[in-house]
């Protein structure tokens, strides 16, 4: 065989041999490149992370909850200048290639060999939103052919617009917008569709250096770098000679720079933990939930002004008196009768000062608030409110670890024999430390968990002049069984949950228990509204309608509390100092606490109607005299009418006053 014919066929399976391994290796690279590269299709059910939002009950937006701030929206939702200068700025050919810009690429590898780093990605639109998606934004040479790779696939399978809508609802445009829409919020206060060309512009020159650009960082760079964006639309042919000087003339109208506070933040919170409890912080702060909650706006602004003008009025009262840390705080929850919603949280007097939710979480003691459950006890075991108790000094030998005890009243006078009704009214402790003794303690805090008292209740004497800390929802639950013709509803903040598509995920199921019975209800309600009428919470009475409610004073002013109803709406206030400290002299529930009862039940009276109290079949209303207990005529002088269960009314001739 000739020498040259040899030579060839040497050459010709070197050449063929070489060719095979350069295949061998170009298919072991792919499959080395690919192996670990996620599923393209994964797309067709991506749903990019939304933002949940928590609505009042009167469709007030509350507060938005997200990881990532992004508000997905369809293509055709978004201006045609937006889309447009996204294209002419980050990728003027992604309308023809495939995924790739090859001469692109080729560009940027001489740029980064003569840097000596890589200094120009190269990389197309449909390029980002691969690496967006499914790869880190590590620059290195195996990542950008992956990169490569995932483009290809995703322009195989998605049409142009579906790759632009994913990237428009995905990329991160600075100050924590993602999605174009987020950002228009954001940087604008407006929807996307409402995007002028000029605020368009800026949009679209943010992807190239988000935190760079954002206007909210620095206006002029962001501003400039919409002029370059302008001047590319207007090179381009997107828009006329004309378009382009109108919009470099606008000027930047940003959307307030002031933070957008969370309303009512104290229930917020209270509702994103129920949230996170409910679902998990990765579904809430994810999926993108409406969260529609039992809170009315108009009630929780009327209550944030009545503990600041509570608060500011007994600030002032304190100063002179020069008590040390003079920074008083105060807490209000309002709760709907028959449900059990919340229509109203505060728990404090400044949220950003102080996140601590003394309407839910701290404990403190009652006083005589908690009274009410003790003569709610003794009414259910029959006894009548005209029936007489002794208001008198009383010893108590070895009870308190061997030493005797002596209860005092709050007021350190005592008035003898005296009607459970009076008693009350006028808050006694002596009387009400007697009642529980015949009750026996155990028994009315077992009574006591029944209305919904979760916090642990001395089993003593002492628990009737309110030493047992508990939770101010707690005890204003508690007071809603008498509203409620003895019907236990509790407490609870969320209606309804639905999905981004607006599927129902979560429904309340309100529980509501029988605790008591409707005509104990209806005697103990009326006793309470003796407290207003007759006794220690007199100045409800310039209200005009038909309430109830109790007093109560700590030891040493340390807390002033006013636990009140109307026949459909219970608000229980406290005031405090965080340490526990006195609030100054006769800084009791009624001087205290009271007047911010009293204006936040003012607007929530306002709009609703003249409603009375229940009133069952097997009660009877009498006219008595109010110290003796004795049935007395129409006319009578210093008389009270009350409710009695039918057969314990006071009995013998009716007697008149004069």
């Amino acid at each position: 065989m000739p020498p040259n014919r040899v030579t060839r066929k040497y050459v010709s399976f070197l050449l063929l041999l070489l060719g095979g391994v350069l295949c061998g290796s170009m298919v072991g690279a792919f499959f080395a490149f690919t192996r670990d590269l996620p599923q393209i299709r994964s797309l067709e059910n991506f749903q990019p992370d939304a933002v949940t939002r928590i609505y009042s009950a009167d469709k007030v937006l509350l507060a938005e909850l997200f990881s990532e701030k992004r508000d997905p929206v369809a293509l055709d939702v978004i201006p045609h200048y937006l889309t447009a200068a996204l294209v002419a700025t980050e990728d003027r050919k992604f309308f023809k290639h495939s995924g790739v810009d090859l001469k692109g690429i080729a560009r940027a590898i001489v740029k980064d060999i003569w840097a000596r780093e890589f200094v120009e990605g190269a990389s197309t639109i449909t390029q980002q939103l691969a690496k967006t998606l499914f790869l880190t934004s590590r620059k290195n040479l195996v990542r950008k052919i992956k990169e490569a790779i995932l483009a290809f696939q995703l322009e195989r399978r998605y049409t142009k617009d579906e790759i632009l809508e994913f990237y428009l609802n995905q990329v991160y445009f600075g100050s924590g917008a993602y999605g174009v829409e987020s950002a228009a919020r954001i940087f604008f206060g407006k929807a996307v569709q409402d995007l002028s060309l000029a605020e368009c512009a800026l949009v679209a020159g943010l992807p190239k250096s988000p935190s760079h650009y954002s206007p909210l960082v620095n206006e002029a760079l962001a501003v400039k770098r919409r002029n370059i964006v302008l001047k590319q639309m207007h090179d381009t042919g997107i828009i006329t000679a004309a378009a382009y000087q109108r919009a470099l003339q606008e000027k930047l109208q940003l959307a307030s720079k002031t933070p957008n506070h969370t309303k009512a933040p104290y229930f917020v919170q209270y509702i994103r933990n129920f949230l996170e409890d409910k679902f998990g912080s990765s579904r809430i702060y994810r999926d993108g939930l409406s969260v529609y909650t039992t809170l009315d706006f108009k009630l929780q602004k009327a209550a944030e002004q009545a503990i600041v003008s509570g608060l500011d009025a007994l600030a002032q009262r304190m100063r002179p008196q020069r008590i040390m840390a003079a920074d008083p705080q105060a807490a209000l929850i309002a709760l709907d009768v028959p449900s059990g919603g919340i229509l109203a949280m505060v728990g404090g007097r400044d949220y950003s000062k102080s996140s601590y939710n003394r309407a839910t979480t701290a404990k403190r003691q009652p006083g005589s608030a908690i009274k009410p459950l003790i003569y709610a006890y003794a009414v259910e075991q029959g006894f009548a409110q005209n029936q007489m108790i002794l208001d008198a000094p009383v010893v108590y030998k070895g009870v308190h670890a061997g030493e005797d005890w002596r209860p005092e009243n709050f007021s350190h006078d005592y008035r003898g024999e005296m009607t459970l009704r009076q008693a009350l009214a006028f808050s006694q402790n002596i009387p009400a430390v007697r009642l529980l003794e015949r009750l026996g303690p155990s028994a009315v805090v077992r009574f006591g968990k029944s209305l919904g008292i979760e916090s642990p209740l001395t089993t003593d004497l002492s628990l009737a002049l309110g030493t047992s800390e508990i939770t101010l929802i707690e005890l204003t639950s508690a007071y809603t069984v008498f509203a409620n013709q003895g019907k236990r509803a509790a407490p609870f903040g969320v209606m309804q949950i639905t999905d981004r598509q607006g599927r129902r995920v979560w429904q309340a199921k309100p529980r509501k228990q029988v605790v008591m019975s409707r005509t104990g209800a209806a005697v103990m309600t009326d006793m309470l509204e003796g407290v207003i009428r007759e006794g220690t919470g007199y100045p409800a009475q310039k209200l005009g309608r038909p309430l109830a409610g109790k007093t109560g004073t700590s030891s040493r002013y340390k807390d002033a509390l006013f636990i009140g109803f109307s026949p459909a709406v219970a608000a229980g206030v406290w005031v405090g100092l965080d340490s526990a400290g006195s609030l100054g002299e006769k800084e009791t529930g009624t001087k205290a606490a009271l007047p911010i009862w009293l204006d936040f039940m003012a607007a929530a009276l306002a709009d609703q109607p003249y409603r009375y109290f229940d009133i069952p079949d097997d009660v009877v209303r009498i006219h008595m005299d109010p110290t003796t207990g004795r049935r007395v005529s129409d006319d009578s002088t210093g008389s009270v009418t009350a409710l009695f269960k039918r057969g314990t009314e006071p009995r013998g001739p009716i007697t008149a006053n004069r």
